[in-house]
């Protein structure tokens, strides 16, 4: 079983990444579930969800304590302990920002400006959606086309237009 953790804060959409992307996986023929971890949070807190990913039924369901990968929509919350908290040696990390990182890890650290993408393109900060798109290209554990699929089924036409294109060019830019 595959797990992910995404660490952002409250707004940011950290847990419609998660949907997303359980939704991606479900269309490439994998089983999964997505669920958020918060309490009465206002927006700008940390907040944290998960997505389980396998060929067989997800039965568990509890927090992702060791996930295989964990996707860091604001890099200001690399300060924070719990963001690398489980992260198994042979995983992966994949930041949001443009500055270099230094941390304490034995596991894989990607870095992606998918800030500047979003503002390029949206002309907002809304990092959660090319987040998707960098994972896929890291990791290829999800296709393209099933990202921009449940991307398109989430949204109203003309933002799942935009994110398409986030998706797409974040993809695009990770796997140079």
């Amino acid at each position: 079983m595959i797990e992910i953790r995404i660490h952002g804060r409250g707004g940011q959409g950290a847990v419609t990444a998660a949907e997303v992307l359980a939704v991606a996986a479900f269309k490439d023929g994998k089983f999964s579930q997505a669920f958020p971890f918060f309490g009465t949070e206002r927006t700008g807190a940390p907040v944290a969800s998960f997505c389980r990913i396998d060929d067989k039924f997800v039965r568990v369901r509890e927090h992702v304590y060791n996930p295989d990968y964990v996707l860091v929509l604001d890099p200001t919350l690399l300060a924070n302990s719990d963001v690398l908290k489980g992260l198994k040696e042979s995983g992966m990390l994949i930041v949001n920002t443009q500055d270099a990182i230094r941390l304490k890890t034995k596991a894989r650290v990607k870095k992606i400006d998918l800030t500047a993408i979003a503002l390029e393109i949206i002309g907002k900060p809304f990092v959660n959606i090319p987040m998707l798109g960098a994972f896929a290209a890291a990791t290829d554990l999800i296709s393209l086309k099933s990202l921009m699929e449940a991307v398109n089924e989430k949204f109203s036409k003309d933002i799942a237009d935009a994110n398409v294109k986030c998706l797409k060019k974040a993809y695009g830019v990770m796997k140079k």
